[in-house]
């Protein structure tokens, strides 16, 4: 009887481990194509895309609300032209995995930070790929001297994007000032001049903190 009840009570924990696993992640789709989609093709993200310009180039992004054929895949899409010293700031994507594809251009220099305060940073050339695993944060910066094209595909329809610099500068003052071992009127400085970046824009190096074609390393 005790044996039986132990047994009952590992199939049960067994299951709710299952469930939150399943949950975790997009729902698998109901149907082939979404009834609200019209066709599985869109065109010309860069015009009729969810576009957004900054100083460091353009973004262009596809979600279920401008490409309804996305609709229950677990998939949302974004395609970047960066200009040469351009950046897609520090950020991460509590809800996703991204995959990167430098098509062509660049090269990027690009990473992530893991759980260990580790750096994994690389230099990408055209036809290199890179995967940013879900929540760790990431950026690319572009080291070369011809605007880098690429596209990245990520694991849900919503993954979400969260600057990292702007969302620790909306702390309060005291709390962001210990984080950064800063005193008040610096953080409160940076506040200023580094509001929370949405929506995600590209932005440009300060002159003399990036010089194109130079110092193409993963080091610096």
């Amino acid at each position: 009887m005790v044996h039986g009840m132990k047994m009952i009570a590992f199939m049960y924990s067994t299951c709710l481990v299952m469930v939150e696993r399943v949950e975790a992640a997009d729902p698998d789709p109901l149907v082939d194509f979404s009834a609200n989609a019209t066709t599985p093709v869109f065109r010309n993200i860069f015009v009729n895309g969810d576009v957004t310009t900054g100083s460091g180039g353009v973004r262009a992004a596809l979600d279920i609300g401008k490409f309804p054929g996305l609709t229950s895949q677990g998939l949302t899409v974004v395609q970047f032209k960066m200009v040469p010293c351009g950046e897609n700031l520090p950020h991460t994507h509590p809800r996703a995995t991204e995959l990167l594809s430098l098509i062509s251009g660049g090269p990027l220099q690009a990473g992530f930070v893991d759980t260990k305060g580790q750096a994994h940073i690389h230099i990408l050339y055209p036809g290199d790929l890179i995967v940013f695993p879900r929540g760790m944060l990431h950026f690319e910066l572009n080291v070369g001297t011809e605007t880098a094209f690429y596209l990245s595909a990520l694991n849900s329809q919503n993954p979400g994007t969260l600057d990292s610099a702007g969302a620790v500068l909306q702390l309060p003052e005291r709390a962001a000032a210990i984080a950064f071992n800063q005193d008040i009127a610096t953080v409160g400085a940076l506040r200023l001049h580094r509001p929370y970046n949405e929506p995600p824009t590209l932005e440009a190096a300060k002159p003399g903190v990036c010089v194109p074609g130079q110092f193409i390393t993963t080091s610096c």
